[in-house]
């Protein structure tokens, strides 16, 4: 079920247009120029079919007010016994009146039963309000809607003849209720179709789509990768635009391919090299401290001699603590299997906080251990030499008297989890990011005790320390992560649990 963070997310995607898939903005573009067409041709439709009923219905109307006109009256304005509501061949509804010196003598509308039905005070109103001889006018009556036209006579007086409007506009109505019915299950129909026509259409550029994003979720940056993702042959023929953009994928694949190989060659030939040249030091850097200590027994030398030899020593040391490292990276990088066994890290914490406490008596070690053992499957060695490099990286970088907080525990994910913490200076900002790169130092940022010299604790340190625990804990299927501000330092060592 979606998180209510994402549904949230979805929501307001949508009024988003720039977020839409391609298939659904070209959906509802085809369905809107639809929408657009059939509004117009129903605007059109409508204006010429009420046009025709109009003339329609004024023809009638024109045939109706002969009719009602009787010509034969004699002069001074007799009717020579007939009346205009007399007048033979009328529809049911017809409306006839006659207006003279301004007042409307006779009126009525026409009944099925072929009597006439009596106007209101406002109909006659109506009628009064319109202008003789002029094009027929639509009116509001108390009977309905009338169409009616009002015409002067040869004897003086005015006849209005009136049709109802009823006819034209259930007609008109039932045109735009069949038209609506029509267009909404026509453009239900074409956006069915449409959708799936356009899925088709769509479906090689998903399938670009899904090539770049495994190719997106391979690990590029460091080791061998076997780059065989290409987009199949059906969607790479440079015949067709997402052809085009296939072949163009293959084609910029292919290049990242033979850039992989050849960064893996190198890298190999690097990682030999290494592997060799640390192999090799070893017995010179061997042999060098043991005249350097035989020296020492068996010779006499003045105080300054001392020193220097003694200075030797040290550097011999330094030498071959350094050329260990690089044989132990040179090894990880070329993915040595491990000596997996159960270990306890609770037990390796307090030993490794231990041996620290006797070499820098001066800080404050501090342990926060859980109640039941946390075991791991892991190399034991290397495990213990992550911790080491962490509790002595402490240690170096920071003055007497700092805390040093190292704890075990669990992560909510079920995941077993040490952490070392100092309040020591912390890293600087634009150190952070590169604190695991190999030879990386900030001696600058964070001091301990000054030697005589004023040089820091830290110096002669070789900057492989941090980068030999990020590639152990990833050797283990875990990770290391680091968190820093003035007073606060926090290395914390995610391991899957046994």
């Amino acid at each position: 079920m979606a998180s209510p963070r994402a549904a949230e997310s979805h929501r307001r995607s949508w009024f988003r247009p720039g977020t839409w898939h391609l298939r659904t903005r070209l959906i509802l573009l085809a369905m809107a120029l639809l929408i657009a067409i059939c509004g117009a041709v129903g605007v059109a439709s409508y204006a010429s079919m009420d046009a025709f009923l109009t003339r329609q219905l004024d023809e009638q109307l024109s045939q109706a007010a002969d009719r009602s006109n009787n010509p034969g009256r004699p002069p001074g304005g007799g009717f020579n016994g007939r009346d205009p509501l007399d007048a033979r061949g009328q529809s049911v509804g017809t409306l006839n009146a006659r207006i003279l010196n301004g007042q409307v003598n006779s009126a009525g509308f026409l009944a099925s039963d072929t009597t006439r039905s009596a106007l209101s005070a406002e109909d006659k109103q109506a009628l009064l309000a319109l202008a003789a001889d002029a094009p027929p006018a639509d009116r509001r009556l108390s009977n309905g809607d009338y169409r009616l036209i009002a015409v002067t006579t040869d004897f003086g007086d005015v006849l209005v003849t009136g049709l109802p409007l009823a006819a034209k506009q259930s007609t008109l109505a039932s045109l735009v209720w069949t038209f609506m019915f029509v267009s909404l299950g026509g453009l239900m129909l074409i956006g069915l179709v449409g959708t799936v026509l356009i899925r088709r259409t769509m479906k090689p550029l998903e399938q670009l789509s899904e090539v770049a994003t495994r190719v997106s979720q391979l690990p590029l940056d460091a080791g061998e990768v076997a780059l065989a993702v290409r987009v199949p042959p059906s969607n790479s023929s440079p015949g067709t635009e997402v052809g085009s953009v296939g072949h163009a994928l293959n084609l910029m694949l292919d290049n990242v391919a033979n850039a992989l190989q050849a960064r893996q060659r190198s890298e190999t030939k690097v990682r030999q090299f290494v592997a060799d040249a640390s192999h090799e030091l070893r017995t010179p850097l061997t042999a060098i401290r043991g005249y350097t200590e035989l020296m020492r027994m068996t010779e006499d030398f003045t105080p300054d001699g001392q020193k220097s030899l003694a200075r030797v020593q040290s550097q011999s040391e330094r030498m071959t603590a350094l050329v260990e490292d690089l044989l132990l990276l040179a090894r990880l990088d070329e993915g040595q299997p491990l000596k997996l066994a159960e270990v306890d890290l609770t037990q390796l914490v307090i030993e490794s906080v231990s041996d620290e406490k006797v070499m820098a008596p001066g800080h404050n070690w501090r342990l926060q251990l859980p109640d039941e053992p946390i075991v791991v499957n892991g190399d034991l060695s290397q495990l213990r030499q992550v911790l080491m490099n962490l509790l002595s990286n402490a240690r170096k970088h920071t003055s007497a008297g700092t805390t040093v907080v190292t704890g075990v525990g669990r992560t909510a994910d079920g995941a077993a989890l040490v952490t070392v913490t100092d309040d020591g200076g912390g890293i600087p900002t634009d150190f952070v990011d590169d604190v695991f790169s190999r030879f990386a130092r900030a001696d600058a940022a964070r001091k301990g005790a000054g030697d005589e010299s004023g040089s820091s604790a830290a110096e002669g340190t070789s900057g492989l320390g941090l980068s030999i625990v990020e590639s152990i804990v990833e050797a283990h299927g875990g990770r290391v992560t680091v968190t820093s501000q003035p007073g606060r330092t926090e290395f914390a060592l995610r391991l899957p649990l046994a």
